[in-house]
């Protein structure tokens, strides 16, 4: 039995009801406008997607940081959608968003339970990937993103590789030319 998505509205009031600041909700909102417009590319070139989906995950994608600002905003934010009883498919973008995503090894070294939470489908895809390109509500080009996370983790830490097959992904999808 799946659970409905909820809408827009229903989304920024769990957002709000749950602690989120201002600028976080803003973000969520960037975030949710620019997943939009990719999914939307993606759709006119014949990929098959959920954009509702895609505007409602990337509106609750930082649920977590209701709580943390940390690197497990992802884990604490997929706690809160479950015990709000949301659907599983927005749960695991909201898990799955951080960076291009965790190994199991990954994320058991940071204490979470041994699992992947890599984006799998398009749609958590296109949302860790918008969500790359987003620092605050302002776009940024992903040559941006990639080396403030070369900074925060080392150059050849296998997180930038996956950021990096993500841009490329994403944008073929999109029809845009690869870039590196």
């Amino acid at each position: 039995m799946s659970k409905e998505i909820p809408s827009a509205e229903e989304a920024l009031r769990i957002l709000k009801t749950i602690g989120c600041s201002p600028n976080v909700i803003k973000h969520c909102i960037a975030v949710s406008n620019l997943a939009v417009k990719i999914a939307m590319k993606c759709k006119r070139n014949g990929v098959d997607l959920n954009v509702k989906l895609v505007r409602i995950g990337a509106l609750l994608h930082d649920l977590g940081r209701s709580k943390t600002h940390s690197v497990h905003h992802p884990l604490v934010g997929s706690k809160i959608a479950r015990s709000l009883n949301l659907p599983e498919e927005i749960v695991r973008i909201i898990e799955r968003h951080i960076g291009g995503g965790l190994t199991a090894e990954e994320a058991s070294k940071l204490g979470w339970p041994r699992k992947d939470y890599l984006p799998e489908n398009i749609e958590e895809k296109i949302v860790a990937y918008a969500d790359k390109l987003i620092d605050g509500e302002k776009i940024v080009p992903i040559q941006e993103t990639i080396k403030k996370f070369q900074k925060r983790l080392g150059v050849h830490h296998p997180s930038i590789k996956r950021i990096k097959r993500l841009h490329r992904e994403i944008t073929e999808l999109c029809g845009k030319p690869k870039n590196k």
